[in-house]
């Protein structure tokens, strides 16, 4: 009984693969210009209030503070929406230590999206 031999198609289909890879590198969408702000300029959200932000502050061992009050992960949603029904801007300012963990960071940014905080900031030193 004869035998279907595949390597010439495992030949074609690796070629194929290779071929779209490098056209995969190579073609890249078009960028745009952008100016990024310095952290010496100036924006409205400074000029709020700042006891009328709600601060979450993270340390370098990702550890929570929503407004003085220790949180995680868990609760962060919650946390951040019971402190956007007492602050009337409703504006975020993250100050994370530089070596806070990333991950934690972007849980942040999703919670206050889902408790519809859409202004958020980071503080730099």
């Amino acid at each position: 009984m004869a035998e279907i031999n595949i390597t010439p198609f495992t030949d074609v289909l690796l070629v194929l693969l290779i071929i779209f890879m490098i056209l995969a590198a190579l073609i890249t969408p078009p960028g745009f210009e952008k100016e990024l702000p310095n952290k010496n300029s100036t924006n409205a959200n400074e000029n709020q209030n700042k006891k009328d932000n709600i601060e979450v502050d993270v340390n370098n061992k990702g550890v929570i503070f929503v407004d003085a009050k220790k949180s995680d992960v868990a609760h962060i949603y919650a946390d951040m929406q019971e402190a956007s029904i007492k602050k009337p801007h409703k504006h975020v300012s993250i100050i994370a230590d530089a070596k806070a963990p990333y991950g934690i960071i972007i849980r942040i940014l999703d919670a206050a999206k889902i408790a519809g905080l859409e202004d958020v900031g980071f503080v730099t030193s």
